[in-house]
């Protein structure tokens, strides 16, 4: 299981970096809008690598966050895109979300382990 959460995780970076450097044209869009686009996208990133790399959480969380930032930096190369501050703090934002989520999911399994344990 860890091998195939980690393959989605990557998976679901290298979509990211695509739809974040690839021709505007072939960007997903919904009616979200593009904050919620966005936001929705690194939450997903953060929630599956915080899965993915459990022990090493705070690591990853804080290299993802700086590659963030360097993902948004590329765009200044890439034709028909723009980098934004307030782009990077909502897809750094959000990708913590999603380490904080990761991390409750373990919090609350560990527990129901633990309690289903005792119980039986």
């Amino acid at each position: 299981m860890p091998i195939f959460v980690r393959f989605f995780a990557w998976l679901l970076a290298a979509a990211v970096t695509f739809a974040t450097l690839g021709p505007p044209g072939l960007r997903p869009h919904s009616d979200l809008g593009q904050d919620g686009e966005h936001a929705l996208a690194f939450t997903l990133v953060g929630l599956a690598f915080g899965l993915a790399y459990r022990n090493r959480r705070w690591a990853v969380a804080a290299f993802a966050v700086v590659l963030i930032g360097a993902l948004e930096l590329m765009q200044f190369w890439a034709p028909g895109r723009h980098a934004r501050l307030e782009d990077f703090l909502v897809d750094a934002g959000t990708n913590c979300i999603g380490f904080a989520l990761a991390a409750i999911a373990d919090w609350t399994m560990a527990r129901f382990r633990t309690n289903s344990a005792l119980t039986n």
